[in-house]
């Protein structure tokens, strides 16, 4: 590793990922500055802790604890880029423990001179204990200040003495508003999007797609530019289609709507396929409800009410078993709730 400058600003000092111009639209898409970064706000809306850390350019070390495709390492080019400090992307995947020494020795020049170096850990949970031991002298004198980035629970896949000097934060999935909006971007940059092909979406396919990408901008963005890959041989070369998305996900829209006549035609048939005690016909309208993203809680109080008006003294137990499905399931929620036997 090259020796730091005494006279390096501060662009030189910092190691930002240089991106190819054929690189997938999601990661061209990186917003640059918080003002580009859309959701996460209970973190980088104003006044809030993310927000006064990157504004004052003082982070304490950090654990940014998110699903796939919620920013975590999008966050870090957006500290990268707005910090002053030396900062380096570091991978837990493709480096080791032998990198890691050399990065804490280059750090330590930086520090005698007065720079901050800022080191992000990618996937830092694929550290085992002892390399994670590694970082904890240098995190205790502050020559590093660390961001890992996770998708693991921290308390169960990072030590107790590094978590003990690091804050904590969760990402959330991102929601579908958050989504469209991200995917509304893309469209319309012309610098790094896809503006200069002068495309729009329907409003379904739209819906569709960042209802299917399950808060992960990553799928919505690629699946996107697949989408608009398609454009080329379409008859409409300007339009995405509900059509296309469906292709370009490899994913069927159901015919389903949470809040309008499909969403009561179908719970209605999973009712009166099991007052005719068809359990197949049942499984296949539960099936299709959950598929299509319909609230397991919705479902377990119509099994309720079946229970008691359909069943009823036919089956004392019906009630019973009902209820208590309903409670397991609230007790517990997603994703291990989809495990409980109802609703397998």
């Amino acid at each position: 590793m090259n020796a730091p400058g005494l006279w390096d600003t501060p662009s030189e000092q910092t190691r930002i990922p240089e991106v190819p111009e054929h690189a997938p639209l999601a990661e061209r898409m990186r917003p640059r500055t918080i003002s580009e970064f859309t959701g996460q706000e209970h973190l980088l809306g104003e006044g809030r802790i993310l927000e006064r850390m990157i504004a004052c350019d003082n982070l304490s070390s950090l654990i940014l604890w998110g699903p796939p495709g919620c920013g975590k390492t999008t966050l870090a080019h957006v500290i990268a880029r707005e910090s002053k400090s030396h900062f380096i992307f570091f991978s837990a995947i493709l480096s080791g423990i032998k990198e890691i020494r050399e990065i804490f020795k280059e750090a330590e020049g930086y520090a005698a001179r007065g720079q901050r170096t800022i080191l992000f850990v990618d996937e830092i949970h694929r550290f085992n204990k002892s390399q994670q031991d590694a970082f904890l002298p240098y995190v205790e004198k502050g020559v590093v200040t660390i961001i890992g980035a996770t998708t693991e629970n921290p308390s169960f896949e990072v030590i107790a003495p590094l978590l003990s000097r690091c804050r904590v934060l969760t990402l959330n999935q991102l929601d579908i508003v958050t989504i469209e909006q991200i995917l509304k971007n893309a469209l319309n940059d012309s610098e790094r999007g896809l503006g200069k092909l002068g495309l729009t979406v329907k409003k379904t396919a739209l819906d569709f797609l960042a209802d299917q990408s399950s808060g992960d901008a990553r799928i919505a963005l690629n699946t996107l530019e697949v989408a608009a890959g398609f454009m080329q041989g379409s008859t409409d070369a300007s339009v995405i289609t509900i059509e296309i998305v469906q292709e370009a996900l490899q994913r069927k829209a159901l015919l389903y709507d949470k809040g309008g006549e499909e969403h009561y035609n179908v719970i209605s048939a999973f009712i009166k396929s099991m007052r005719a005690s068809n359990p197949d016909a049942a499984l296949y309208w539960l099936a299709r409800m959950l598929e299509a993203g319909e609230d397991p809680i919705f479902i377990l109080r119509r099994m309720v009410i079946l229970s008691s008006e359909d069943i009823g003294n036919a089956d004392p137990r019906a009630l019973q078993i009902a209820v208590s499905a309903l409670q397991a399931f609230q007790v517990i929620g997603m994703p291990e709730g989809r495990m409980h036997p109802i609703l397998v």
